[in-house]
């Protein structure tokens, strides 16, 4: 007691008075609380969201295959309760280097080009903090949380000041999210020019309103005047690489040109001023990007297709290696600086990382983008044989390890190379044999594709064991949910990862309430009335939300001492009081 108090500038009674009590669960709202659901439609095809009854944690037995001992419930301790987020997606959407109208082009194949609630996403991500923060002591075990993982996707468009607006949201440091001229929204919203996108003002010109969409006079001042202030997240959090954090529209390089574009005073509406004649060319071959961007240069001095931009240095696009530098740009709480990176991943340019969480669990951060082309992802050969031997030293150690990594098991797959650097690539199937064989990983989370789900990987010797991979949604799709998760220690050779899916702190109805809080809540409801995805299918089924993953333990865990626990969790306390009162000066 005497050394947390005076870590944290926190009376020693007071420290005591917490650390004596018997941990209580946590008062914060899950979904295990309260649900959403989509309501009646209320224009034309227009629905609204509503409240509805929560969803208890579901047993899966998938690597035990067996019932679990019910006596479990009155054993068990918390080894690491943990937030994770992914897929945050912050978007500038006055930038001249965001390209709105390749969603005229095909709004199935572009519809990430534009989306109605694009200036509302620090609004999301705000509100997301504060449900993690509403969180921090776990309704299983009453443990506290000790720290946040986040899979990648955080920005958008590689663009500087949505990286600086997600860090400064998650350490608590509040953001105004506009840029350009002060107090003003330029884009494709206020155009009337703009056809294909939603116009809040007066929806009843373009597609959005003819589905329905509501006007929503005031929507793009309030989302571009007010402080968005998150309140920060109480513990060290922790981040990796995702495809739209090192290439552009996720999935290619960025020529010169683009750079130029994004810091620039002309920002396009009309996709044919743009030259996308090259549009359909753009999978099939990277060098399409350039030609695209000498169509860009010969059009900037036209007077159609294009409106005159408040510049912008602060837009300027990222390098890949810059992604790493800005998260050495933080508070010092919650931390730790880097976030994960550390010196030596600036000085060797190497975008992988592991550090230790506890006293039980290691962390592997991956690096699973493709630097060449195509939004999906693979492991460098190097990389798989640094993780491979790191796993076998943390099954050594008696550590417990946790993968994170942007792309899931779906979306491994990615083959390009550059002739000039040719490497091997290695993909799903001989990942997940090496995390399942590895005798110490008990989860790899993930995200990319938007949706909750779960998969069981069982070893393939035939071995008892395997792990649980859990992908969570988005911050920018419907449902907007990201979750917590907490390793469990059921002390009778099993473990048991909960899961718990968490909505933002925002009202499951929007009122026409147009404070950040109210413009959070509008963006869920606009994300749920998307006509080309099917929203309903990215909540996931029962199953990949609020579970409860049995597995066999990886080794005796009996060597992880109460006290240790006990240590661990006094500590985590501690910390979570220092941010209750405001972290010490």
């Amino acid at each position: 007691m005497g050394g947390l108090s005076a870590a944290w500038a926190i009376p020693a009674a007071a420290v005591g008075s917490v650390l004596s009590a018997v941990p209580a669960r946590g008062q914060g709202l899950s979904t295990l609380d309260q649900g959403i659901a989509f309501g009646p439609v209320v224009t034309r095809s227009y629905r609204r969201l509503v409240p509805r009854d929560g969803e208890p944690h579901l047993p899966r037995i998938d690597l035990i295959g067996r019932d679990p001992d019910p006596a479990r419930t009155s054993r068990r301790r918390s080894l690491l309760y943990l937030g994770h987020l992914s897929d945050i997606h912050i978007i500038d959407a006055q930038t001249p280097a965001r390209l709105e109208p390749l969603i005229a082009q095909d709004h199935s194949l572009w519809g990430g080009a534009f989306r109605p609630q694009d200036t509302l996403t620090t609004h999301v991500a705000a509100a997301m903090v504060q449900s993690i923060a509403d969180l921090r002591i776990s309704q299983v075990t009453g443990a506290p949380l000790a720290a946040a993982f986040v899979t990648g996707d955080s920005a958008d468009m590689l663009s500087h000041l949505e990286t600086r607006w997600y860090i400064d949201l998650l350490d608590g440091t509040p953001v105004v999210p506009n840029s350009g001229a002060p107090g003003v929204y330029e884009g494709v919203q206020a155009w009337s020019e703009a056809w294909y996108s939603y116009h809040p003002a007066d929806p009843s010109g373009d597609p959005f309103g003819e589905y329905g969409f509501p006007a929503v006079p005031g929507m793009l001042e309030a989302a571009v005047v007010q402080e968005v202030d998150s309140g920060g997240l109480p513990v060290p959090w922790y981040t990796v690489y995702g495809n739209h954090d090192t290439t552009y529209l996720g999935t290619f390089g960025v020529p010169a040109g683009l750079k130029q574009l994004a810091v620039g005073q002309r920002k396009f509406w009309d996709w044919q001023a743009l030259g996308l004649d090259y549009v359909g060319e753009w999978s099939a071959e990277a060098s399409s990007m350039t030609r695209l961007l000498r169509g860009l240069a010969v059009n900037l001095g036209l007077p159609f297709g294009a409106k005159a931009v408040t510049a912008d240095p602060a837009r300027k696009l990222l390098e890949q290696q810059d992604f790493m530098r800005a998260h050495f740009e933080t508070t010092a709480l919650p931390g730790p600086v880097g976030h994960g990176f550390t010196q030596a991943n600036i000085d060797s340019g190497q975008t992988y990382w592991s550090a230790d969480v506890g006293p039980f669990v290691r962390v592997f951060g991956l690096d699973t983008c493709n630097q060449v082309a195509g939004p999906d992802g693979a492991v460098p050969e190097a990389q798989f044989t640094w993780l491979r031997d790191a796993l076998a030293q943390a099954r050594a150690d008696r550590r417990l390890a946790l993968v994170l990594s942007h792309h899931n098991s779906f979306t491994l797959e990615n083959d390009a190379t550059l002739p000039t650097e040719p490497q091997r690539l290695v993909h799903a199937e001989e990942l997940v044999a090496m995390l399942a064989e590895s005798g110490c990983v008990v989860a790899w989370l993930n995200g990319h594709t938007h949706i909750n789900t779960i998969t069981a990987h069982p070893r393939t010797d035939g071995q008892p064991g395997g792990f649980w991979e859990i992908t969570t949604a988005s911050c920018i799709d419907y449902p907007q949910q990201q979750q917590v998760v907490e390793i469990v220690d059921n002390r009778d050779g099993t473990l048991s990862l909960f899961t718990t899916v968490l909505d933002h702190a925002s009202p499951a109805q929007w009122s026409g309430d147009l404070s950040p809080v109210g413009l959070a809540s509008l963006s869920r409801e606009l994300s749920a009335n998307d006509w080309v995805e099917s929203p309903s299918l990215r909540i996931g089924s029962p199953l990949d939300r609020n579970t409860e993953l049995l597995m066999p333990a990886p080794f005796d865990l009996t060597g992880f001492t109460d006290a240790q626990v006990e240590t661990a969790q006094a500590a985590d306390r501690a910390r979570l009081m220092a941010w209750e009162s405001g972290w010490p000066s």
